[in-house]
């Protein structure tokens, strides 16, 4: 029996194949993947991610918990994947008027929270038809005919809407700039002794406290700085308890006065003060004077002082100059003489 010879034959095309089934491979790689892909987006959209629990930060008498949640428009059983937080969280805005800011954030997998603060009344604002209460953020909370006890008024911002719910604003951009400066630096500190705002002339705002000192701050540049200035000046001995007028002197000096002649940078001739933009200050409105309140003022510090006051009386108050005066090294000296918000 003669031996059998094997012989391999190779096709000249089997390079092609291996090519050809290579591609394949790779062409059911992809098609699984994507499967697998779209299944799972599929499951996270339906299955998965719905909501089971709600947190809320905050309640109050007003709002509970089931009243927030409904305002947000969310259902238990929504998929937080196609939920949308920043409309939700605007729908509870819209519908709870006493509500000051809210935010919705999905807490994977299958939890919601809500965190919410609430207004409180801050201001009396005057227009045409009486008095708004706003926020301390600006919102428009209540229409009067009356001022409400215990909160600042402000006058001369002339509001565009009055709508409860909207956010106060008036057609100067000035003084809505300026309005924002003020109600801002009040929300920062303890400004419980103001007791007015005039802002008819946002380049020359006064401020009326509530122990009859009336600040004559220019511009709403610094607010915050001017604002604390005033009452380091009001806490200082020899003016602590007396009536006048405090008016700024440049950028970092003020001038107590019972009397409200307009007033300069002493040794430097008087200029024509401007504004934030550039534009002198109406000098009709700078240096208006009232002599039956400045009588007032003079009398009353006479009581307070034990003696006769003149109502040509004048203390500047350079902090600055404090500062170089007496700093010795000590950082809480320098802090207790700087008066100033770096």
């Amino acid at each position: 029996m003669k031996d059998v010879e094997k012989t391999n034959v190779e096709r000249k095309n089997s390079g092609k194949r291996m090519r050809r089934r290579r591609r394949n491979m790779n062409l059911y790689a992809v098609v699984v993947i994507v499967l697998v892909l779209t299944i799972g987006v599929t499951m996270s959209y339906t299955f998965m991610f719905n909501i089971e629990q709600v947190h809320i930060s905050q309640i109050s008498e007003m709002y509970d918990e089931n009243t927030i949640f409904q305002a947000s428009g969310v259902n238990i059983g929504d998929n937080l994947l196609r939920l949308n937080t920043k409309k939700s969280a605007d729908r509870i805005l819209d519908e709870l008027l006493y509500v000051e800011t809210a935010e919705v954030n999905r807490k994977f997998p299958s939890s919601l929270e809500i965190d919410v603060t609430f207004c409180v009344p801050a201001f009396n604002v005057e227009y045409s038809g009486g008095f708004l209460v706003v926020s301390k953020l600006g919102k428009i909370l209540e229409q009067n005919t009356f001022q409400t006890d215990g909160l600042p008024t402000i006058s001369g911002l002339e509001p565009v809407t009055t709508e409860l719910g909207e956010m106060i604003s008036t057609e100067s951009e000035h003084k809505n700039e300026a309005f924002s400066e003020i109600i801002e630096s009040i929300a920062l500190g303890d400004k419980s002794n103001i007791s007015a705002i005039d802002l008819s002339d946002e380049f020359a705002i006064i401020i009326n406290y509530t122990s009859g000192m009336v600040f004559k701050m220019g511009n709403w540049n610094d607010a915050d700085y001017k604002m604390n200035l005033a009452e380091n000046v009001m806490s200082e001995p020899s003016v602590n308890g007396k009536k006048g007028y405090i008016t700024m002197i440049g950028t970092n000096q003020c001038s107590f006065r019972t009397n409200d002649e307009p007033v300069g940078v002493i040794g430097e001739e008087p200029e024509t003060p401007t504004g934030a933009d550039g534009k002198p200050i109406n000098p009709d409105i700078r240096e208006e004077v009232n002599p039956e309140q400045e009588a007032i003022f003079s009398q009353y510090n006479e009581r307070v002082n034990g003696t006769t006051a003149t109502t040509t009386a004048t203390e500047n108050y350079n902090y600055i100059d404090d500062y170089n005066n007496d700093y010795d090294g000590d950082y809480q000296q320098w802090d207790d003489n700087m008066y100033n918000q770096w």
